[in-house]
């Protein structure tokens, strides 16, 4: 790429020279592909973290609101659904809980190179602010969905799960719409009973396939638990610091009494709010990407000095 604009350039100052607007017209045009692919490359040296190049898994939960939550919680589904195909991924739907109005839980394994790299930011906190389609009497209302994403663990990391600590549940398992209802109950709910958490997975055939891959789920969530322990021990001794914490609300859209996606950490925001439901995320996952990259250089100058 630097032979590239090199020669780009010296072309360009070469058809200057001799007064061809023509040429020069033609040579500047081909600066904005060189720019993409430098735009490109170097948002790939921002996925350099451990997982970065992982699959994913995708989980989306509303949070109290009942009607409006839930029908927020299938937008966002929709929304990244989109995202995930505009950006040539591949993803599995491992558990997806519809209700009349909308979802009570879905849960989506991505596939694709950098997948967990470039969705990690997505993690936290949806807000959403409307005049509510259920209100007879046309309110504002404000919902709330969380979103958790979670690296798809290689094979060589080993978490210990311990089979005392878990709890089974099995149920019959759905499609959209109550379709394909096994006759079997094959689907397959893990509680880790010391932590709380809870995983599902109904996308396979037999109990054993499925359990497999909720404990893969489970694995991942325990994984970045322990790594999350481990930073605020490292906090605790460094002492306060200003950060996003774990959970908290990471982007605003509202639809009336005007139209605004905003991100809370980067300030990256639009008013195309249709061009965002319909998975346009590229610039807020940029933005993304460039804001914690640099958070991290500076902690680390910081640091240093």
């Amino acid at each position: 790429m630097q032979k590239e604009f090199s020669d780009t350039v010296e072309l360009l100052e070469l058809a200057e020279s001799e007064n061809d607007d023509q040429m020069f017209q033609q040579l500047l045009a081909q600066l904005d592909p060189i720019t993409r692919h430098i735009d490109a490359l170097e948002l790939t040296t921002f996925l350099s973290e451990p997982y970065d190049n992982s699959d994913t898994y995708l989980a989306i939960k509303p949070g109290a609101g009942g009607t409006e939550s839930s029908d927020w919680a299938s937008m966002l589904y929709r929304m990244y659904l989109r995202y995930i195909e505009r950006a040539g991924f591949k993803y599995e739907v491992l558990d997806l809980q519809e209700e009349e109005t909308g979802i009570k839980a879905a849960t989506i394994k991505v596939k694709g190179p950098y997948a967990y790299g470039y969705m990690k930011g997505e993690k936290g906190v949806h807000r959403l602010v409307r005049i509510s389609p259920f209100d007879s009497n046309a309110r504002r209302h404000t919902s709330f969905t969380a979103v958790d994403v979670l690296p798809v663990l290689p094979d060589d990391v080993d978490v210990e799960v311990r089979d005392d600590d878990l709890k089974l549940d099995f149920f019959r398992s759905s499609g959209a719409g109550g379709q394909h209802v096994n006759k079997t109950s094959s689907a397959v709910r893990i509680t880790h009973i010391p932590t709380g958490i809870v995983v599902a997975c109904q996308i396979e055939r037999s109990q054993h396939q499925n359990r497999e891959v909720a404990l893969g789920m489970l694995k991942a969530k325990l994984y970045e638990q322990q790594q999350r322990d481990k930073q605020k021990e490292i906090k605790s001794l460094q002492g306060d610091q200003k950060n996003i914490s774990w959970g908290s609300q990471i982007r605003s859209y509202v639809f009336c009494p005007y139209t605004l996606v905003k991100d809370m950490r980067t300030g990256e925001q639009t008013s195309d709010v249709r061009k965002v439901m319909d998975g346009d995320l590229e610039p807020f996952i940029k933005a993304y990407l460039n804001w914690h990259a640099n958070g991290e250089r500076s902690l680390n100058v910081g640091e240093a000095e």
